[in-house]
C-alpha cells in the first residue's frame, strides 16, 4: 500500500470546496469540467481528499450512508501547527482548542460544514 485518499460524500460540493479552501486546500481535479460538479479532488501538501455528491451515487453502493458526518474522524499530521491554527481559527468552527496530549502530540479539532471532524496534529520530536 502506498497512500489513502478518502472519498467523502457531501450534499454540496461548491460549499465544501469553499470551506476546504479556508483550510488552505487547493482544488486539483473536478468532474465534470464544466457545469454542476459531482466530484472534486482537493490537496494540501501530501493530504488528498475527494468529495462526491450523495446524489451522484444514485442506487449504487446502498451500504453508504446518505447522511452528513458520521463516525469518522480524519487525523491529519501537520508541521507548524501553531501557525496553521492561527491562520484558520477565525475561519472555521474549532470544537477542541490547541492542546498538548498525554502522548506527546499537539492537536486541535474542527468540524467541517458537512459534519465531519478533522483533527490536526503535530508530533514533538
Amino acid at each position: 500500500m502506498e497512500s489513502i485518499s478518502p472519498n467523502i460524500f457531501v450534499k454540496n460540493i461548491d460549499e465544501t470546496i469553499k470551506f476546504y479552501e479556508r483550510l488552505e486546500f487547493e482544488l486539483t481535479m473536478k468532474v465534470p469540467e464544466q457545469g454542476d460538479l459531482v466530484w472534486a479532488m482537493m490537496t494540501c501538501g501530501k493530504v488528498t481528499f475527494m468529495f462526491q455528491t450523495f446524489a451522484s451515487l444514485g442506487d449504487d453502493l446502498m451500504e453508504i450512508s446518505r447522511h452528513d458526518g458520521g463516525s469518522l474522524l480524519l487525523y491529519i499530521q501537520i508541521k507548524g501547527i501553531g501557525k496553521y491554527h492561527d491562520r484558520i481559527k477565525d475561519k472555521v468552527n474549532i470544537i477542541k482548542g490547541l492542546e498538548k496530549t498525554f502522548y506527546g502530540a499537539t492537536e486541535f479539532s474542527i468540524k467541517d460544514i458537512n459534519g465531519y471532524i478533522l483533527t490536526f496534529a503535530e508530533n514533538e520530536e
